[in-house]
């Protein structure tokens, strides 16, 4: 039993900058799954996270010695606002390590309430390691993100909550995952006096250590984690963490990005509240499992666990909220060039709401049609799709296709014959001036961009597709700069959405 965390969760000194978060009920979402779904309102915090909970446990408890030294952490966001204010109220330095990526709007936000900060690198790693250095410099106490028990303890006070709130039957309580922190703190917690309650970890797909080390019985790092849900992009978990995980934890569920939008359309819609992507990481960790599951009357509780949301990446949401919520599907239609082809083609969409349209003739004998319909369930775009072929038009159903959804429904055209030789890659970069020129002077100067496209989405990254003429005796040479390069990349030369608007 964890009976040694239980002790340090009870005695957790969280409320002096924390407060009781409400369990609110989610109607909406309940009735719609079949299931009573309970958002634990994390967002609703000073700092709209619930990192402020473990910065300050541990800060709390430092020696009169250490506080009057100050502090010292790394972080791009929710836990480094956490820090400032938790020193802020204990009257100590607090010395923050941000990214350069960081947004400003972050870093002003840890100014606001106090912090020092101090940019250094491109990434957390970066930023951590130049803390470090910072630490032994300076003798600062340094406050982990997630890998330190006093911050695990003071993270497990909202199972706490939790329990107290709900005293009827509890079925299952999801938790995003990032480094670890907060779901060690609370299945630490529930597995002491409700071990019959399942703790299911939610991951996004592209950022899944914990779930990999699990399943490789050792710590896993990522060479890349994906950015959207960038409170739990994490390419390590903690050592303290993996071990709590690995003896706690029920089960684990992994959701994508479309799933993560319409999670958050699914908070507001009950709340009127705008959660962070890896705030709607729970909710739409339950809906999946509830589904794969068959779950039905069951109590689940979702860990709406931040809000710092950036207001830009609305945009983003609304598009990708209705794939997620199997309310749009996406098609690459061929029509016959012929007389009538394009009516009958709009026939058969018929009555149905269409969300795009993009039309491009592409030779004698057809053209292509990229089209988006508003559906009721994923069966019905099967549906759709094979009705189409059905009355002989060719069709690639793109609802799933990443390159199709950030891409290609903004630049549908055609293929040039001057771009011989042409790979296609999708870049995600870092949203900070010099980035694309990085790119650009990492190139070879025989290869040529015959693609580009780019828009902002309004997050801390930025999404490109570029199409770069790369002679063949030249391969070996293109795969090094890739590995040189540093961002993460997708080839999406094969695919055939490409090859049919490109």
């Amino acid at each position: 039993m964890p009976t040694d965390y239980l002790k340090r969760i009870l005695t957790a000194k969280v409320y002096d900058v924390a407060v009781e978060t409400p369990l609110q009920p989610a109607p909406q979402l309940s009735q719609r799954i079949g299931n009573d779904i309970l958002f634990k309102r994390e967002d609703t915090q000073p700092v709209f996270s619930f990192k402020l909970r473990g910065a300050y446990n541990k800060m709390a408890q430092l020696t009169p010695a250490e506080r009057k030294r100050g502090v010292l952490a790394a972080s791009a966001g929710n836990h480094a606002q956490g820090v400032a204010l938790s020193a802020q109220k204990l009257g100590c330095r607090a010395v923050i390590v941000m990214p350069t990526t960081t947004p400003k709007v972050k870093i002003d936000a840890v100014r606001r309430l106090g912090g020092e900060v101090e940019l250094a690198g491109e990434s957390y790693s970066d930023a951590y390691q130049h803390a470090l250095e910072l630490q032994k410099k300076h003798k600062l106490t340094f406050v982990h993100p997630f890998d330190d028990p006093e911050v695990i303890a003071g993270q497990g006070t909202i199972a706490m909550e939790i329990l107290r709130q709900h005293t009827g039957p509890i079925d299952a309580i999801f938790v995003p995952i990032g480094g670890g922190g907060l779901i060690s703190g609370i299945a630490a917690y529930v597995k002491a006096l409700r071990p019959e309650i399942k703790v299911i970890g939610v991951h996004t797909q592209d950022s899944d250590a914990m779930l990999r080390s699990v399943k490789a019985g050792r710590r896993i790092t990522l060479n890349d984690v994906g950015l959207f849900s960038d409170g739990t992009a994490v390419k390590q978990v903690g050592s303290e963490t993996f071990r709590l995980v690995r003896q706690y934890v029920d089960d684990f569920v992994t959701v994508d990005t479309d799933a993560l939008c319409a999670a958050i359309k699914d908070v507001f819609q009950d709340t009127r509240h705008v959660v962070e992507p890896a705030g709607a990481l729970a909710v739409a960790g339950a809906k999946r499992y509830a589904a794969e599951h068959k779950l039905k009357g069951k109590t689940l509780v979702a860990i709406t666990s931040g809000a710092n949301m950036n207001f830009d990446r609305l945009r983003v949401v609304a598009d990708r909220a209705e794939v997620g919520e199997a309310r749009e599907a996406l098609f690459a239609v061929s029509l016959p060039e012929q007389r009538g082809s394009f009516l009958r083609f709009c026939k058969l969409v018929g009555t149905r709401n269409v969300t795009e349209f993009n039309y491009r003739i592409s030779d004698a004998q057809r053209a292509h049609v990229f089209v988006g319909v508003q559906i009721s369930s994923h069966a019905e775009a099967e549906k759709i799709a094979n009705n189409f072929r059905k009355h002989g038009f060719e069709t690639l159903d793109l609802t799933q296709d990443e390159m199709a959804k950030t891409h290609l429904r903004y630049m549908v055209g055609g293929h040039s014959p001057l771009a011989q030789d042409e790979l296609l890659y999708r870049f995600e970069f870092p949203e900070r001036p010099g980035a694309l020129v990085r790119f650009l002077e990492a190139m070879h100067p025989d290869w040529n961009i015959s693609l580009f496209h780019y828009r902002n989405q309004g997050a801390d990254f930025g999404r490109i597709l570029v199409g770069i003429q790369v002679p063949p005796s030249d391969k070996k040479v293109f795969k090094e700069f890739l590995s040189t390069l540093g961002y993460p990349f997708w080839n999406e030369s094969d695919n055939p959405a490409y090859k049919l608007f490109l």
